[in-house]
């Protein structure tokens, strides 16, 4: 989503048949993708269980506030959301969720499960020390994501830097940048097994037609290139800077983080599109959570069936002369709320700069910077 229309909805204070898709799922490692695509991309269908270098080239669920604890017991799961774990597979080896903290009980002051029992990551729900154990023997390579267009390329220095100290640290990682302008990416030392590609994109004079053709982007980088590289894939904005670990406990088949500014709110206060004829329409009644479109990924597999999706969604609405409230996040909340995420991210994963910290958000890890929209936005 573009970075404007986020920022400008948090100072407002502001169909398909529902699929059973990852929730609960046992986390494995992706097999190897060999370059091959096909029989990726597919929705699920309703009761389904669901190298190295620089190159240039049944119905939702009642949402759950954050806090108290208490509060989880009161949600309306619904049959319909039981026993939907995917039974185990040969080569299963780990479950979908963080290894919990050594010493202690967790949390109590925060919802740390969804109703369909997918993890949610706050500081204090795992150990650091046993998930880098678990995951570091695994050799994955996790793929980054960003779009540094326009203006926006003055934010890469500070991202790549605040990443290679605190963003999966001692794991291989690739960065991939999208720009209009590959001469103007900074040149920042990499830790080894850490590498960077730069992918020439078309700028635009609308920051919404860059925010739109984001998915398109993903997907076909992915198909051509991410399928081969990588085992996961985080789909990060640039005008961020990491600041506390982000680690393999974010890991999971689909990922998504709960939106800064909506964590504390019921559906009612979600900015949702509740216009029918977009494709992106989510009904007032219905949401489980508000996901900021900041921060997704999952499996290289799992996104690109999520960007292949959104960006179909996308497309049938420019040939209807329709435009989702929030562009590619209003398709991001309505492709997760018929494929819930099997791991959820708190809002430590992606908070913004201009907001107060709370008492439960323990740690920030990542953070959407303060930033002058005026100058940096192309049709403000």
């Amino acid at each position: 989503m573009g970075e404007r229309a986020r920022d400008l909805r948090k100072t407002q204070g502001g169909g398909r048949p529902p699929a059973q898709g990852h929730q609960g799922d046992p986390l494995h490692p992706p097999s190897s993708q060999q370059g091959a695509i096909e029989g990726w991309g597919q929705p699920r269908e309703r009761g389904a269980n669901t190298q190295r270098g620089v190159t240039t080239h049944p119905r939702p669920l009642q949402p759950v506030p954050l806090h108290p604890a208490s509060s989880l017991h009161q949600a309306d799961v619904g049959e319909g959301q039981r026993g939907m774990d995917k039974p185990r597979e040969a080569g299963d080896r780990w479950r979908e969720g963080p290894a919990p903290a050594r010493g202690h009980q967790g949390r109590t002051d925060v919802v740390a499960v969804t109703p369909w029992l997918a993890p949610i990551v706050w500081e204090g729900t795992f150990d650091p020390d046993l998930v880098d154990i678990i995951y570091k023997s695994m050799n994955l390579t996790i793929a980054t994501t960003v779009f540094a267009v326009g203006k926006y390329v003055r934010f890469l220095q500070d991202f790549l830097e605040t990443a290679e100290k605190h963003f999966m640290v001692d794991f291989n990682v690739r960065y991939y940048v999208f720009t209009d302008r590959p001469d103007d990416v900074p040149s920042v030392n990499l830790s080894q097994g850490r590498h960077l590609s730069v992918i020439q994109v078309p700028g635009s004079n609308r920051w919404q037609e860059i925010s739109a053709r984001r998915m398109e982007i993903i997907q076909t980088a992915i198909e051509r290139q991410i399928s081969r590289e990588a085992d996961y894939i985080f789909c990060l904005d640039v005008d961020s800077k990491f600041h506390a670990r982000w680690g393999a406990e974010s890991l999971g088949r689909l990922v998504a983080v709960i939106h800064p500014w909506f964590y504390q709110q019921t559906r009612d206060h979600f900015t949702s599109e509740r216009r029918p004829a977009s494709t992106a329409y989510i009904p007032m009644d219905e949401g489980d959570y508000y996901y900021a479109g900041a921060v997704f990924g999952g499996s290289v597999e799992d996104v690109y069936t999520l960007t292949k999706v959104c960006r179909n969604q996308l497309e049938e609405d420019a040939r209807n002369s329709i435009e989702a409230a929030w562009q590619e996040e209003s398709h991001l909340n309505r492709y997760l709320l018929y494929n819930k995420p099997s791991k959820l991210l708190s809002p430590e994963y992606q908070w913004d700069d201009k907001k107060t910290k709370t008492n439960e958000v323990k740690v920030i890890r990542f953070s959407s910077v303060i930033k002058n929209f005026a100058e940096i936005c192309p049709n403000e």
